[in-house]
């Protein structure tokens, strides 16, 4: 016996009822085959509950394709209540994928022109929904015709479809401009709502749309005056805030249009200013209303008097109980750091505060704006403060702080002394997260402080006594003592509590150092090399050093053991040589020495500007790139070997002058866009070395989400010499934040064309992403 069909109703109860998944699926199984069977037998009348039962099944999540042409056949019955569920089949079932949405077009386009009120209302709806390019092309001249109708009802629902006719065909712009002018004029909230909207399309995605709606900027103005002066509205108000909705949606076409054009801006200017000091701040919707009149603000030509006050609005959503809304304020001011410095200077306590909140992303923001604001006069305090938020940080920001400081302290230390005492705090903080060159530039400037060495000594050894965990510290902290031990014996350090230090004790710390467990092998290489120094730096007998350093001579590992035999053959035959190759490091030069305290009006400078020699990538990562211009540079001419004598052209790549004079202009080149990442290369050619290219490259990231662990890896044909400096970060921050930058210095003794293939691997948007493309439009002057 067959059982009759169900209501939609028990068959809601009955699926509810159901205990287990295959009781639901059982039940809906057997009346999915009650509802084939009715449309096969074309049960007119009922045809629409059983539709209304097979999308509640699909909205359950089984398949009701078969559904599809009973929509057509609804959408075409002449009863209201066939095409009421018939339109919302089709737009549960149908979309741009399936050809069968085109052979509904006629019959929305005669709905549109004949039906009643309700009937247009529900084939907008559909068309809004699921409209092609094809039926926006198809019922464009429909939609704008209702756009004027009397009804309120069915020109707001005409608005919203022609919005979506705008994404979908924009070439159909010019069909909605006249009807949009009139349209500002209506006093129906829904309605001026959809027409803002509708106008905001239009002017991004058309030139001349833009222009002919720059026309009617008082008029937007006079309706945001008036919605912020009028009282209170029960129809239409928020939280106390009259239709925040309409105020949000006129301060974005507001925004669009004052955009690089002044005359508009100059329009705008007064009533962004009330719309400022009128809003109520208490309620949420007050403060939606409050930062899209920020964002306004400074996307447009506005007076400098509005920008502070757009910046004083940011700084007390910084006050704001809400993390949302500190966290929008944070991300807001650092887009605002570069162009209105002082401004936001001026709410440097209340971002310094945001480092102790617990939220990681809300410090992590405070910790990226708190690194923008510092300058020559700050430095001191938001080190300190800087240090202080380094030494309780999460660990995930660690790295990011520690960087941020040295980075900081090298373009803006006001003494060498007090660089020095920097960054040995952030080598014992934390040690362990800093960047691989703070080692070489730590050295690098004890080693150019003459005056400092007996400082540097006495405090690495003071530091390295009461911890040899921290293994960048123990790097450095070996190398000084290696260099100046002499002076760490003497005791005639003057700006230092005395310390009396035995030549038993400094070895006996260096031998701990290379027994210790912590000890990374570079580690091991430093104090072993400390250790050989010290040999003609010390008054006693050299036995005990003699005795570690064979001992090491069987290490197992390659580079230590290689080491030890080195320093063991010079201690055997060629001992007569040892003071002279073991002398102390000669002072580096650079383009001008920097004293102790700057003088009156001139920005501190770091003496810190030793180029570093970039850490090698695994050759695996490039061997794709290379073997890719191999294959097309086979016929060239290797360069040969660098050459490491005083003239060499090596020692010209890497000790050129931080300050390069009457550098000869290249135009730049824009070599990659995707998705809002961009990259620009700019390139500088030295006089004194014809044959040397310094390329920048700058990564610039124009989207709203920030691209993560950004890498770029380059490689030349062997006719050239490629070498690739550290980059100033992994991460680029949305919406034009601080851009990535990176040296690559190519070396072309022959003036051959360049050629050059680079990859890129980042995280964008929560993927993964690599590309792989070669640069050849170089232009003539990088390379002539």
């Amino acid at each position: 016996m067959v059982l009759p069909s169900l209501k939609l109703q028990d068959l809601i109860q009955e699926i509810r009822g159901a205990k287990t998944q295959a009781q639901e699926r059982e039940v809906i199984q057997k009346e999915c085959a009650h509802i084939r069977a009715a449309f096969r037998e074309g049960d007119t009348p009922q045809r629409h509950r059983q539709l209304a039962k097979l999308l509640y099944v699909h909205m359950l999540g089984y398949p009701a394709h078969f559904g599809q042409m009973e929509c057509l056949k609804l959408i075409a019955s002449p009863r209201f209540t066939d095409k009421r569920v018939g339109y919302l089949g089709a737009m549960l079932l149908l979309d741009e994928r399936q050809d069968a949405h085109l052979l509904i077009t006629n019959s929305i386009k005669n709905d549109l022109s004949q039906g009643t009120q309700p009937v247009q209302g529900l084939a907008l709806c559909t068309l809004s929904t699921m409209g092609s390019a094809e039926m926006c092309r198809d019922l464009a001249n429909e939609v704008e015709r209702l756009l004027l109708r009397p009804s309120p009802y069915v020109r707001k629902k005409a608005v919203l479809a022609a919005v979506h006719m705008i994404r979908k065909v924009p070439e159909l712009s010019d069909i909605f401009l006249p009807p949009c002018t009139q349209l500002l004029h209506e006093r129906h909230h829904g309605i001026l709502l959809g027409t803002i909207t509708l106008i905001t399309e239009l002017c991004e995605r058309s030139p001349a749309a833009l222009t002919h709606f720059r026309q009617v900027v008082p008029q937007l103005v006079q309706i945001l005056r008036t919605l912020v002066m009028s009282g209170y509205s029960a129809e239409h108000s928020v939280a106390g805030v009259s239709d925040p909705f309409l105020q949000v949606q006129v301060l974005r076409l507001l925004r669009i249009l004052g955009r690089n054009h002044e005359e508009s801006s100059e329009a705008m200017n007064d009533m962004l200013a009330q719309v400022a000091t009128n809003t109520d701040t208490s309620r949420n919707a007050g403060n939606a209303v409050l930062y899209e009149t920020v964002l306004t603000i400074v996307d447009i030509h506005s007076a400098s008097g509005l920008r502070v006050l757009a910046v004083n609005i940011l700084g007390r959503f910084l006050l704001n109980s809400d993390k949302n809304i500190r966290y929008v304020a944070l991300t807001s001011l650092l887009r605002l750091v570069q162009s209105d410095h002082n401004a936001v200077q001026r709410h440097r306590p209340t971002v310094v505060e945001c480092l102790r909140e617990p939220d990681a992303s809300l410090s992590r923001r405070a910790l990226e704006l708190s690194l923008a604001l510092v300058n020559s006069s700050n430095i001191r305090s938001m080190t300190q403060e800087l240090q202080g938020f380094l030494e309780s940080c999460p660990v995930d920001l660690r790295a990011d702080c520690a960087s941020g400081i040295l980075l900081a302290a090298e373009r803006f230390a006001p003494t060498k002394r007090w660089h020095i005492d920097t960054i040995m705090r952030v080598l014992t903080t934390a040690g362990a997260h800093v960047r691989d060159d703070a080692v070489a530039n730590l050295t690098h400037l004890i080693g150019g402080a003459e005056e400092l060495h007996a400082y540097s000594v006495h405090r690495l050894y003071s530091a390295l006594a009461a911890d040899i965990s921290q293994q960048p510290l123990v790097q450095v902290a070996a190398w000084c003592i290696g260099e100046y031990g002499d002076l760490l014996l003497s005791g005639s350090c003057e700006e230092t509590e005395p310390l009396q230090v035995q030549e038993e004790e400094v070895l006996t710390l260096l031998e701990k150092v290379l027994q210790s467990h912590l000890s990374l092998p570079a580690t091991r290489g430093y104090a072993l090399t400390a250790l050989m120094k010290l040999s003609t730096r010390l008054q006693g007998d050299n036995n005990r050093i003699r005795r570690v350093v064979s001992i090491y001579g069987s290490c197992l590992d390659i580079e230590l053991q290689q080491r030890a035999v080195e320093y063991n053959a010079l201690f055997r035959k060629y001992d007569h040589m040892r003071s002279a190759i073991l002398e102390k490091m000669p002072l580096v030069e650079h383009g001008g020495p920097q004293d102790d305290e700057p003088g009156e009006g001139k920005e501190p400078r770091s003496a810190n500007r030793e180029v570093q020699a970039p850490t090698e990538p695994p050759t695996s990562n490039l061997l794709d790139l290379l073997d890719l211009l191999d294959s097309a540079a086979g016929n060239a001419q290797p360069s040969p070997a660098l050459d490491l004598t005083p003239g060499g052209s090596l020692l010209h790549l890497l000790d050129l002058p931080s300050n390069t004079p009457s550098l000869a202009p290249i135009p730049g080149l824009k070599v990659f866009d995707r998705e809002g990442l961009q990259m620009n290369l700019s390139f500088v050619r030295p006089p004194e070395t014809p044959a040397l290219l310094l390329i920048t490259a700058t990564a610039i990231n124009t989207s709203k989400s920030d691209v993560t662990h950004f890498v770029c890896q380059a490689a030349v044909p062997k006719s050239f010499q490629l070498q690739l400096q550290i980059p100033s970060g992994d991460t680029v921050p949305a919406e034009g934040g601080r851009p990535i930058t990176q040296i690559l210095r190519v070396l072309n003794p022959n003036k051959a064309p360049l050629r050059m293939r680079l990859r890129l691997t980042y995280d964008h948007f929560g993927q993964s992403v690599q590309e792989i493309f070669e640069v050849k439009d170089f232009p003539p002057d990088t390379w002539q």
